[in-house]
């Protein structure tokens, strides 16, 4: 098959992907646009064949939509503290993709499902995106200008279980478990959830509510991230052991192990995944019914799991929340060098290691200076550093100044609006309407990033990429170097109040009209929604 042809490529149809490619079209209408999606269905971890029972949304209903069109409010049943299930979100985005439409082209014809791209390589300013589509056929597409959204939670981080070949049950990610029939078969009497983020909790409250008898293994110490498990980001740290009453559940929770869920770090470090109950009856559910283990798994022999300590497990199943790895692997390791994405830490060329080693030390330093608190954090498991940070300037283009970005490579709660932010900014990137500061300066800002990420974050930091509470001002950042102002009230408003749904189209007009926009065909309307 003959290479595609566009003016940009978008790989991954998930929030990022969606608003990236939206408003470049709203920029250049008439432009060739080709969003590549590795899934069957738009969304990324939203998607609709990801969906399961207790999947729910992390951000109230009213903040999770993009803002040129709201989400219709689901049934009380589906919510819980404002926030909702994840299948309407699958359901709003199969929806927002038909009614966006760009010179008579809804964006949902611009979208190739099935496309898993494995290589990505540059020839004389071109871009050759190379990989196969969902029968197996080489595809490839070209392009001067490329946007990668291929996001945080696209590829699967399988855990080395030794034995696997010999314990012939289901072994199945989260990413899967809502395709599964777990849930519904009897043949999964005994099920085993390995993990601590807010999947595995998921995956374990509906094992438990369909009455599965399960097991919930902690892998590497990591269960310091289930104290985030908690209603309110702003609930103090009392409110959460309150909640939790980890310690005085009675006989049959102490007997579970419950106790083993309870905090160590104040909520402020965010030290690990976090994320909302959405369930009243959680707790009791685990401490009733759940037998929490903290220890890691030996290997596995037929239908069994044995730990180190010696127990061993019967399971019909095992199911990982165990998370994500990048999702970057169509780079090779030049590239990822090149570009400032992580890689091993064994891959990466020394001299470059040397010199981003001098200036995160220099950068540490002005955050300590600035910040001394940090340098007293509490007492805290630190996961072990394994790949390089994100070095992107701005946390979306390289700072080799070639014509590719990044969205949505941050972890953040709020992510439609972000999305909106990185994709205005994105576009006048690539658009060439951004004076970048010298290279050596945006190297600096880069080392000071992660610096402040370490230091403000933990383990979680140590990915160069974590803003849980810093989105206001990374905002700020993208539209002063547009010197765009209109999101701007007064200095209180504007140090607390993140960027709303009625700030981005205030925003996206002024940028419209500071940098313009293509005419539209005469043959068509505008965009329609």
């Amino acid at each position: 098959m003959e290479p595609e042809q566009v003016d940009v490529a978008v790989i991954g149809a998930g929030i990022s992907g969606i608003a990236a490619a939206k408003f470049y079209l709203d920029v250049h209408p008439a432009c060739k646009l080709a969003i590549v999606e590795k899934d069957q269905s738009v969304g990324g971890i939203w998607n609709s064949d990801r969906a399961f029972d207790s999947f729910y949304t992390q951000s109230p209903w009213g903040t999770w939509e993009y803002t040129d069109m709201p989400v219709p409010r689901p049934p009380d049943a589906d919510m819980y503290n404002a926030s909702f299930k994840a299948k309407y979100i699958s359901q709003y985005l199969e929806s927002f993709i038909v009614r966006c439409v760009h010179v008579g082209k809804r964006l949902r014809e611009r979208i190739q499902c099935g496309f898993d791209v494995q290589r990505v390589t540059k020839e004389d300013g071109v871009w050759i995106i190379s990989g196969r589509d969902q029968s197996g056929e080489h595809r490839e597409l070209k392009s001067p200008k490329l946007i990668v959204a291929s996001g945080l939670t696209s590829v699967l981080n399988m855990p080395s279980l030794p034995g696997q070949e010999k314990f012939q049950n289901l072994i199945v990610h989260q990413k899967d478990f809502g395709k599964s029939d777990v849930l519904a078969s009897s043949a999964f009497k005994r099920v085993t959830v390995l993990g601590a983020a807010k999947s595995a909790a998921d995956l374990v409250y509906d094992c438990v509510k369909a009455g599965k008898a399960v097991t919930w293994i902690h892998i590497d110490a990591i269960l310091i991230g289930m104290r985030l498990l908690t209603k309110s980001w702003n609930g103090l740290d009392r409110k959460v052991l309150a909640d939790g009453d980890f310690d005085g559940r009675g006989e049959v929770a102490m007997k579970n192990g419950f106790e083993k869920l309870k905090p160590h770090l104040p909520i402020i470090w965010q030290n690990q995944e976090a994320g909302f109950i959405n369930r009243p009856d959680f707790w009791h559910a685990i401490a009733m019914n759940v037998q929490v283990i903290h220890e890691d798994v030996d290997g596995l022999e037929k239908g069994l799991i044995r730990l180190k300590d010696g127990l061993e497990i019967p399971a019909d199943a095992i199911l990982c929340g165990t998370g994500w790895v990048s999702s970057l692997n169509f780079f090779d390791h030049d590239q990822l060098a090149k570009f400032g994405l992580p890689q091993p830490i064994g891959t990466y060329p020394a001299e470059e290691a040397a010199m981003w080693r001098a200036l995160e030390q220099d950068a540490d330093r002005v955050v300590l200076d600035r910040f001394p608190i940090l340098a007293n954090a509490p007492k805290h498991y630190r996961e072990p550093v394994t790949h390089t940070p994100y070095r992107l300037y701005n946390s979306i283009a390289p700072l080799q100044d070639d014509p590719i970005v990044f969205a949505g490579h941050v972890m953040i709660a709020s992510y439609f609006h972000l999305a909106e932010c990185q994709a205005i900014w994105a576009t006048a990137y690539l658009d060439g309407n951004i004076k970048l500061p010298p290279l050596e300066e945006r190297r600096k800002t880069v080392a000071l990033f992660v610096a402040w990420c370490r230091r403000r974050y933990l383990s979680n930091g140590d990915r160069g990429h974590w803003l849980a509470f810093e989105q206001r001002t990374y905002t700020d950042r993208l539209f002063d170097q547009l010197g765009l102002s209109s999101h701007r009230r007064f200095w209180l408003w504007d140090s607390f109040v993140p960027i709303s749904k009625k700030d981005l189209p205030r925003l996206r007009a002024e940028y419209i009209n500071e940098y313009g926009q293509d005419a539209q065909p005469l043959a068509h309307e505008a965009t329609t929604y």
